[in-house]
């Protein structure tokens, strides 16, 4: 998984890592959508996880490497408990109560958390256009609330806000923790004990997860075990292959394009279509992670330089 022996060039894997892990983890909000009515948010979790290590603990097997350094420890555990648990946990529980597109476009500010974080943290830098986009994100999802709020049952709504805006923290929060993590131990090693450590903290779920596996239909539990396969162990793992090749704010960006993926495979797949006032939040959401994200044409990587950095190691 760790692609070092392909004749594929570098940057060639780096943007097919990018573009696979963009598809899975939307595939994820539709997938816990779907899951998420047979299991309650820390079934899901903790069967996802036990999923994502099986596989995971193959490929480490399969591939001999073995344990990560002692400096990468930190991240992973970070990590684990941050991202892969609580995120997980989180995201679960607030699908439950918004669908899968407004979840997605909510999760998306995360990409300004992560760079927040990245320059408090790791150094990169924080322009003044950062804070613009997070006025303008912060308003998007102000108009998201408002718009989930407006109905019956608006208090439950607007936790189910609060609660992707809570995975988006974690979501970035676990980027930026994993991000030195990999200067010590290789992607797979990192995603693995990363994952690892969120299962053993989701074993506090073990007891509702085996009374709900036999009430739950078979497609929700095929959606838990793909959750974990696809989503979690594969992408997962292209991702932390990208974040060692690329700045933490920098991917943060690539993720834009999950929420328009999202709708389209909600309203196939789900019937399900955000309001126009939630499209509105959620566009300016977006807009906001753009505006952050946005850098005069001077400033841009050199010509020399590859556009995603895949020479870095």
């Amino acid at each position: 998984m760790t692609f070092r022996s392909s004749p594929i060039p570098p940057g060639v894997l780096t943007v097919g890592a990018v573009t696979f892990t963009v598809f899975a983890w939307a595939s994820a909000f539709v997938s816990i959508r779907s899951a998420g009515a047979a299991y309650s948010p820390g079934a899901l979790a903790l069967g996802r996880l036990l999923a994502a290590s099986l596989v995971l603990v193959v490929l480490v097997l399969v591939r001999r490497q073995g344990l990560p350094p002692r400096e990468a420890w930190r991240g992973i555990l970070i990590s684990g408990v941050v991202w892969f648990c609580g995120y997980t946990i989180a995201l679960n529980w607030g699908e439950r109560l918004v669908d899968a597109g407004t979840a997605s476009l909510l999760v998306n500010t995360g990409p300004i958390l992560m760079a927040l974080l990245a320059a408090r943290l790791l150094g990169e830098a924080l322009p003044p256009r950062l804070l613009v986009g997070m006025a303008v994100s912060f308003a998007g999802a102000v108009v998201v609330g408002l718009s989930m709020s407006s109905g019956d049952g608006g208090s439950t709504s607007v936790l189910g806000v609060a609660l992707c805006l809570l995975a988006a923290v974690a979501y970035a929060t676990g980027v930026v923790a994993q991000k030195p993590a990999l200067s010590y131990g290789t992607p797979l090693q990192v995603t693995t004990y990363a994952c690892l450590t969120g299962a053993v903290v989701c074993l506090p779920f073990t007891g509702q997860l085996l009374a709900e596996v036999p009430d739950a239909p078979v497609s929700a539990t095929l959606n838990m075990i793909y959750l974990g396969v696809v989503p979690t162990a594969l992408a997962f793992t292209t991702w932390t292959y990208a974040l060692a090749r690329m700045p933490a704010g920098k991917l943060g960006a690539t993720t834009y394009a999950v929420p328009a993926i999202v709708v389209l495979l909600s309203w196939t797949l789900l019937g399900e279509v955000p309001a126009w006032l939630t499209l509105l939040g959620g566009a300016l959401c977006l807009a906001g992670v753009a505006v952050s994200r946005y850098a005069p044409r001077s400033a841009r990587t050199p010509a020399g330089d590859s556009p995603l950095g895949a020479g870095r190691t």
